[in-house]
C-alpha cells in the first residue's frame, strides 16, 4: 500500500484492518465543523444557567422547576457525551476504541431517554395543575417529584441497557474496521426503543396537553367573564389560576418545540438509513437542548433576573439565595 493510500486511513500503521477516512461535500463538512460545536458550547452554558438558578435561588425551588432542573441536567449530559461523536464526524474516524464507543452510546441513549421521560412528567405536572388544581399541592409534592425523577432516570438506564445489550456485551459488534463507531441494535431492541421512547411518550404528551388545552381555554373564558369581579375583590385564586395558565402556556411551547425536534429524528430512524438526512435530523434533535433555556429566558421574568444575577456574579454575595427574583 503506497503512502498516498495510507494517508486516507484512520490508523495508517495497521494497514487493511483500519477504516478509511470518508469524504463529504464541502457544504456538509462546513456545516458539521462549525454549527454542532457552537451549539454544544451554547447548550452547556445556557443549561448551566438554568441548573445554577434553580439550585441556588430558593424562590425557584418549586416542583415544576425540579422537572426543568432534571431536563437541563439531561440536556447538558447529552451534549457532553455527544461531543466525541461530533469530533468523530469531523475527523471521520473514531480513536477511542470499541469499549468507549459502546459506553458513550449507552450514556447518550440514557440522556435522551431521560429527556423524553422528563417531557412526559412536565406534561403530567401541567395536567394535574390545570385539571385538578384543588388537589395539586397534595398530589404534587417535592418528595413525589424527586421520586418520579429518580424513577425516570432509573427506567431510562434499564431500558437503554436492554436495547443496547448486545453492543454492551460485545463492543466490537457492527464495526467492520478499526476507527469505526456504529450504534447497532437488533430488530427487537430497535422496535422496543421506538415504542418506549417515541410512540408511548408521544401519545401520552399529546393526550395530556390536549386535555390541558381544552380545560385552559374554558378556564380562560370563565376568568374573562368574571375578571371585573375578581379584580374588585383582589382575589388570590384569580392570580393563582392566571399563573398556572401562563405556566401551562410556556411549558406547552417547550413541549411543542421538543416534539418538532423529536419527531423528525424518530421518523427518520424508521426509514431506510440515509446518512445525509439522518445527520441533519440528529442535529435538529440535539438543537432542542439549546432552545429550552432560551424559552425560559423569553417567557419567565424570574429566570431572566436569575440569569442576570449569575452573569453579573451577584450570586457570590452573602444571602443571594434569598434574593427576590419573582
Amino acid at each position: 500500500m503506497d503512502t498516498e493510500d495510507q494517508s486516507d486511513l484512520c490508523f495508517p500503521q495497521l494497514g487493511n484492518i483500519s477504516c478509511r477516512k470518508t469524504t463529504s461535500a464541502w457544504s456538509q463538512m462546513f456545516f458539521f465543523t462549525v454549527f454542532p460545536p457552537i451549539t454544544c458550547i451554547l447548550t452547556v452554558l445556557l443549561n448551566l444557567l438554568v441548573i445554577i438558578s434553580i439550585s441556588h435561588f430558593r424562590q425557584l425551588y418549586t416542583t415544576t422547576n425540579l422537572l426543568l432542573l432534571s431536563l437541563a441536567i439531561s440536556d447538558v449530559l447529552a451534549v457532553l457525551t455527544t461531543l466525541p461523536f461530533v469530533i468523530n464526524k469531523i475527523k471521520s474516524c473514531w480513536f477511542l476504541g470499541d469499549i468507549a464507543c459502546s459506553l458513550m452510546n449507552y450514556l447518550v441513549f440514557i440522556c435522551h431517554s431521560a429527556s423524553v421521560g422528563n417531557m412526559v412528567l412536565i406534561s403530567a405536572d401541567r395536567f394535574v395543575a390545570i385539571c385538578d388544581p384543588l388537589r395539586y399541592t397534595v398530589k404534587v409534592t417535592v418528595k413525589n417529584i424527586q421520586l418520579c425523577i429518580f424513577l425516570c432516570w432509573s427506567a431510562a438506564a434499564i431500558h437503554c441497557g436492554i436495547v443496547l445489550r448486545d453492543k454492551l456485551a460485545h463492543p466490537e459488534i457492527g464495526n467492520t474496521c478499526l476507527g469505526e463507531c456504529i450504534c447497532s441494535t437488533d430488530i427487537i431492541g430497535g422496535f422496543l426503543d421506538i415504542i418506549v421512547n417515541f410512540l408511548i411518550p408521544l401519545g401520552i404528551i399529546v393526550i395530556l396537553y390536549t386535555r390541558v388545552f381544552v380545560v385552559a381555554v374554558s378556564q380562560a373564558r370563565a376568568m374573562r367573564s368574571h375578571v371585573k369581579c375578581y379584580k374588585l375583590q383582589n382575589s388570590a385564586p384569580f392570580r393563582a389560576k392566571r399563573s398556572e395558565l401562563k405556566a401551562a402556556k410556556v411549558l406547552g411551547i417547550v413541549v411543542l418545540v421538543f416534539l418538532m425536534c423529536f419527531c423528525p429524528y424518530n421518523i427518520a430512524s424508521l426509514m431506510i438509513y440515509q446518512e445525509n438526512v439522518w445527520n441533519y435530523v440528529a442535529y435538529l434533535y440535539s438543537l432542542n437542548s439549546c432552545l429550552n433555556p432560551l424559552i425560559y429566558a423569553v417567557f419567565y421574568p424570574c429566570f431572566r433576573r436569575a440569569f442576570k444575577h449569575i452573569v453579573t456574579l451577584r450570586i457570590l454575595q452573602p444571602g443571594s439565595c434569598e434574593a427576590n427574583i419573582l
